[in-house]
Formats: structure tokens, C-alpha cells, sequence
């Protein structure tokens, strides 16, 4: 496991109820493995934004993945996204199996659910390379 990059996100994880720690410590691992060979996504700053684990980029490339477990629906973690973007709508329309969705902005997660990794490396690659994409989308100046 990487180590944490602040005392803050790391207590914030040891919080989290024993039943969802390792959900939400395998999904930490994920996103970092992930990011770690997205072309683009350079650095990855790990901090708490809304007192919830975030993941962006350094280089100001990609749109903030968070992760996170609410105790109002205990049966369940998250995925979160920037619900100013078109992530989840077009995550939506690629994989509309593979997740189960919440509005414009996250992917949930039941505590039992087998999590497509293959469909969830490319949501969270397109997350961290969003910015990226849309100006070599727009083209040169």
C-alpha cells in the first residue's frame, strides 16, 4: 500500500467503519495505480476536499476523483466526480452495465458488488486527463 501523503486523509480513512476501511483502501490503491499510467496525468496530489479523500492532478490536466462511505446508506461507498463535467453522462453511455449511478456525479458501489476494473480504470484515466483532452480537443492557438 502507498503511503498516505498527509495525516489528515490518513485518519479520514482510519475513521471510516471496519466493514468499508478496506473498500475504500483498495479503490485509494486503484485510483493511484491507475493515475500512475495514465499518459498525461502526471503527479497525483492526494488531500480531502468536502472531508473526503481527493485525487487530482498536479499538473492541472485532469477533473478531481473522491471517494468516500456515507453513513445514511451504510451498504454502500463511492465514487465521485465533477458533476460540472460530462464524466458521468458519458461513463453512463459506455458502461450503462457496469455501475450503478448516482445523478451526474458518482458511480456507487455496493459493499459486495465485484467492481469492473477494466471499465473503471478508464473512468477514472478519463477523469485525471479531462482538462487535457478537452484542449487538444480544441486544438492549437
Amino acid at each position: 500500500m502507498q503511503p498516505f501523503a498527509s495525516a489528515e486523509v490518513a485518519a479520514k480513512f482510519n475513521a471510516y467503519p471496519p466493514h468499508v476501511r478496506p473498500k475504500l483502501l483498495a479503490l485509494r490503491e486503484f485510483i493511484l495505480n491507475t493515475a500512475s499510467t495514465a499518459e498525461g496525468a502526471g503527479e497525483i496530489e492526494e488531500s480531502l476536499k468536502w472531508g473526503e479523500p481527493a485525487y487530482s492532478t498536479r499538473n492541472k490536466s485532469g477533473s478531481t476523483v473522491r471517494i468516500d462511505w456515507k453513513k445514511k446508506e451504510p451498504n454502500q461507498y463511492a465514487m465521485y466526480f465533477n458533476c460540472q463535467t460530462n464524466l458521468v453522462e458519458t461513463f453512463r453511455s459506455l458502461f450503462p452495465d457496469d455501475f450503478k449511478f448516482e445523478g451526474n456525479r458518482a458511480l456507487v458501489f455496493g459493499l459486495e458488488d465485484k467492481i469492473p476494473k477494466d471499465s473503471l480504470a478508464m473512468c477514472v484515466v478519463s477523469s485525471l486527463t479531462y482538462h487535457l483532452k478537452k484542449r487538444n480537443a480544441a486544438g492549437p492557438k
